[in-house]
């Protein structure tokens, strides 16, 4: 239990908000009707707190409440994206403004909610309730006189912006015909009970309200026209917001001390971009037709995640783009995109890890606003990744190679082993450090405490009467032995089955195994 938002919980804060934002950010995506039914709000915000969490992650561990606080609004903002996503980077330096020069407790946490949703609401054009803003307004009014220690500060404000985000279908038309609560909100809402997690060390679910029906866009919900979105160096945008406002809607400008990050939906892009010469210097200028997206054509790659220096090997030499992780991490999104701006126009991309896909959803959603056609595939191993490039084939139409690289991954079985390092309950028992562990698609099967005779126990559940081909990838001299170990009972019980055994070098897996 904290006491204080010190510098490290806010880093844990902004990476585990974004971590929760792309574990919920389709459900999101699909409550999106309000302000355009272009459903991505839930990229967008994760999107943004993914910026803010990478800015932070470049701090170095010695950082003061300062440079913390400082960083995570100033990454926000320059990562900010669409109309909840500038709304969310305003928000966050609200409480920025208050906490970089205090402690972090329970009454600065309350002044920074309150000066939040004050910032926020200043930025929107024209403030409508029903949105992310009537429910921050809400979470920060619950607070303001409400006694208590860090802990009860910030579950007090999620409960209510949860109350106050199921509220929301009944204050906006939009939202009521659709059976829908806000989606802005409800992203909000995941950050607020993600504080809550930090501060009390208990990880909580963060659910996102299904509609109420199905969602059906018609004729009638086009959109047309342009989103446009750039940052501006500027002294002050008070005439820019008077011709904004004019020109279109959707408008919000946050920022300050010289910097800004404009949005606004417009019929003349062009017209948009102008007014921003004439206050300042706009650069980073994204525009999005609000009809629908364009693609180009052209050279056809491979974008696969690697935990490890010989992995990425294997990769590269297969033929794609490699982007190297450290084990147990998440790569950074701008090494993503750039491997996928890399890769050609028409990219498949390997994530190779349930935990590296949000990153690579939220890489691909820029590169397609940048025209490039990117399918992220379900690879959830290396083993599942290697047997997808093995089929991929550019000569194919793109849709039919992400098929095939697709379907040789879904019938390709995956396990590993590994020894535990602390004591923790599985969903085969409680495991203690020195435990050995055997992971079938995914989940522990079975504890041990010989590594060879885990290892046999797991390739046996894996190969059935239909298996191939069995891949090995081996994380040093110890995974070697137990390749060898592998190749040796195969030979006797399955000799119709091919073995392959590669160096990989994956660090804490001795073994990976693929079954195809």
């Amino acid at each position: 239990m904290l006491d204080v938002l010190d510098p490290p919980a806010v880093r844990e804060w902004a990476r585990r908000s974004a971590q929760a934002l792309g574990v919920a950010r389709a459900q999101i995506d699909a409550l999106n009707v309000y302000p355009i039914p272009d459903g991505d709000t839930g990229t967008n915000l994760h999107l943004t707190l993914l910026a803010a969490a990478d800015a932070l992650d470049a701090l170095p561990d010695t950082a003061d409440h300062d440079a913390t606080w400082r960083t995570l609004a100033h990454g926000a903002l320059l990562g900010a994206r669409g109309n909840s996503g500038v709304i969310v980077s305003q928000a966050l330096r609200g409480l920025a403004e208050v906490l970089r020069t205090a402690e972090g407790r329970a009454d600065d946490l309350r002044t920074g909610l309150a000066r939040a949703a004050e910032l926020a609401r200043a930025a929107v054009s024209r403030p409508v309730e029903g949105t992310v803003l009537s429910v921050l307004t809400t979470a920060a009014s619950a607070v303001r006189d409400l006694p208590g220690d860090l802990a009860m500060i910030a579950a007090k404000a999620a409960e209510e912006a949860r109350g106050a985000l199921a509220r929301t279908t009944g204050q906006l038309d939009v939202l009521a015909r659709n059976g829908v609560v806000d989606a802005g909100a409800a992203g909000l809402v995941i950050i607020l009970e993600t504080l809550v997690d930090v501060v009390t060390g208990v990880h909580g679910r963060h659910e996102v309200p299904a509609p109420a029906r199905p969602v059906i866009r018609t004729e009638d919900d086009d959109v047309h026209g342009y989103e446009v979105m750039y940052l501006l160096d500027a002294p002050s945008v008070d005439r820019l917001r008077e011709e904004l406002d004019a020109l279109g809607d959707s408008l919000v400008i946050v920022g300050g001390d010289g910097l800004w990050n404009v949005h606004v939906h417009v019929a003349d892009a062009g017209a948009a971009i102008e007014a921003g010469l004439a206050a300042g210097r706009p650069h980073r200028i994204r525009i999005t037709y609000l009809g629908g997206r364009a693609h180009v054509t052209g050279g056809r790659g491979v974008v696969a995640v690697a935990a490890g220096d010989a992995l990425a090997a294997l990769f590269r030499d297969s033929g794609a783009v490699v982007v190297t992780r450290e084990p147990g991490s998440s790569p950074p999104l701008a090494a993503v995109l750039a491997a996928i701006r890399e890769a050609g126009s028409e990219v498949a991309v390997l994530p190779n890890d349930a935990a590296v896909r949000s990153v690579a959803a939220a890489a691909a959603e820029i590169a397609r606003e940048e025209g490039t056609v990117v399918a992220v595939l379900p690879t959830l191993a290396s083993v599942q990744g290697l047997a997808a490039l093995a089929v991929h084939d550019p000569a194919r139409r793109f849709d039919d190679d992400v098929l095939a690289m697709a379907e040789a991954a879904a019938h390709t079985r995956h396990g590993h082993v590994w020894v535990a390092n602390r004591e923790a309950m599985t969903s085969a028992g409680v495991c203690r450090p020195g435990d050995v562990l055997g992971v079938v698609d995914g989940d522990v099967a079975l504890i041990g405490t010989e590594l060879r005779e885990v290892t046999e126990d797991v390739v046996r559940r894996l190969v059935s009467s239909s298996s191939e081909l069995v891949t090995l990838v081996t994380g040093g001299e110890t995974g070697e032995g137990l390749a060898k170990a592998v190749q040796d009972l195969l030979a006797v019980e399955r000799p119709d089955v091919e073995v392959a055994a590669y160096a990989g070098g994956q660090g804490g897996y001795p073994l990976l195994i693929g079954v195809e």
